[in-house]
């Protein structure tokens, strides 16, 4: 454990941080789990809608560190293409 005070302040902000970054990915993770799952349905205007806020979800995770801006760019483009594959199945 830490000795000095401030080594206790960090090993305090590091908790509170690893917190905040653990809500932020579990938030991100539910999104793209609820997107996979509408996609698998078939359903694409519901596939559609969830697709809107996770990517807002994914660009909110790059501004806030929990992603890197690259990682977050491969996901929407392959969510993008399975939804445009469903779109144009269903049509």
């Amino acid at each position: 454990m830490a000795n000095h005070v401030s080594s206790l302040k960090r090993a305090k902000q590091t908790l509170a941080k690893t917190a905040v970054n653990r809500s932020n990915r579990s938030k991100l993770r539910g999104s793209l789990r609820l997107l996979r799952e509408a996609l698998v349905k078939g359903d694409a205007n519901a596939a559609k809608e969830q697709y809107r806020s996770t990517v807002s979800i994914l660009d909110k995770a790059v501004q806030k560190g929990v992603l890197h801006d690259n990682t977050a760019s491969r996901y929407k483009s392959r969510l993008n293409a399975r939804l445009k594959a469903l779109a144009t199945k269903a049509a």
